[in-house]
């Protein structure tokens, strides 16, 4: 894929709940693999997170009794303002993207802005629609 065939994305969305709560909630592997890259018929069969710079992260979905490897690795973790990792689906592309998770703390919870680099434009769209599902998803499950 070269540059001329990757897009950025950009997805906000606004907790009702601490900038703390948030950034531990997605390197937590227990209560990510109740939102992190889920689908409504799959079933994670894996979630592992080392959570440090230059560890690595697994999630294996079964859907349709195929399973499904999300993975990557950190790149910068500054609780509890900001996590940037790789993120690959090696099932279906080489490609790897940069994911910038900012989380800014505000009145009545926290303001996060997720942006995704290098991704193939062909899946832009769909990109978006997954961030915004799983940001929405992470909502209920950490204010649960």
């Amino acid at each position: 894929m070269s540059d001329e065939d990757s897009v950025t994305i950009t997805v906000h969305h606004r907790f009702a709940v601490s900038a703390e709560r948030v950034y531990d909630g997605f390197l937590d592997a227990a209560t990510a693999s109740k939102f992190l890259f889920r689908t409504p018929a799959g079933r994670v069969m894996t979630s592992e997170i080392d959570a440090r710079v230059g560890g690595k992260y697994l999630f294996t979905e079964r859907r349709n009794g195929e399973d499904v490897n999300h993975v990557g690795e950190y790149l910068e973790l500054e609780r509890p303002r900001k996590i940037v990792f790789t993120f690959g689906v090696p099932k279906y592309s080489q490609a790897v993207s940069t994911v910038t998770m900012e989380i800014v703390p505000c009145n009545a919870g926290c303001d996060l802005k997720l942006t995704s680099t290098g991704v193939a434009s062909e899946w832009a769209e769909r990109t978006h629609e997954g961030w915004s599902i799983i940001l929405r998803n992470a909502d209920k499950v950490l204010a649960a």
